[in-house]
């Protein structure tokens, strides 16, 4: 019985990952002229390079480079002061986050998954909250369907872990599915009084 329920998991990983690299290489095909259209103004409004590139910890923790379209312009100040009218609706529209399909295709990303966050993260999560490592990260997820940056970060780890402990095909089809509503919608973009998701300091609980 084990043998076989090791069958059908390692199955369903198959699946998934047929799954992301079908629907990253269509979505590059079908995003290349908004991606072109995105590019330009980015690069009228903020200047070049066009792309924002930043190591993230993916599955198991391993590093790798993840690329979006830039929001903020470079120089002093928060992220709520160099966050620029474009790089606001980008982000409300979620466009910035097509380039991160060439990370699905590479085999960085899911299309489904916990959000892939910033490496001194990981020294701070919870034996708990560190088990959203154990798939790949991905470009939406449980939690971006469930309140986005409007929930809290105990909230969003406790989504990732049940995402991790529940996860199937089916599960993932229905949430890319929710995902497309959400972002229709433009819900939970920002978290409360900030303009961005404020750091992620440790949790107060184990």
């Amino acid at each position: 019985m084990g043998a076989r329920r090791r069958d059908d998991r390692r199955a369903a990983r198959a699946a998934k990952r047929a799954l992301d690299v079908v629907g990253a290489g269509a979505g590059l095909v079908v995003g290349a002229v908004p991606m072109a259209f995105v590019a330009a103004a980015v690069a009228r409004s903020m200047g070049r390079p066009v792309l924002f590139r930043q190591r993230r910890p993916g599955r198991d923790g391993e590093l790798f480079t993840l690329y979006k379209f830039r929001t903020m312009r470079d120089g002093p100040g928060d992220d709520a002061e160099r966050l620029t009218p474009l790089g606001r609706w980008l982000r409300s529209t979620s466009l910035d986050e097509l380039p991160e399909l060439w990370n699905v295709l590479r085999g960085d990303m899911s299309l489904v998954g916990p959000r892939p966050l910033l490496p001194e993260y990981l020294s701070r999560y919870s034996p708990r909250q560190a088990r959203r490592h154990e798939v790949r990260p991905g470009l939406t997820g449980l939690a971006q369907v469930s309140g986005r940056n409007a929930t809290t970060w105990e909230e969003r780890f406790e989504l990732d872990v049940r995402y991790v402990e529940t996860w199937s095909l089916s599960g993932d089809v229905k949430l890319i599915l929710r995902t497309v509503g959400t972002v229709l919608r433009r819900e939970g973009i920002n978290a409360d009084e900030h303009a961005t998701m404020p750091y992620f300091q440790g949790s107060e609980s184990p």
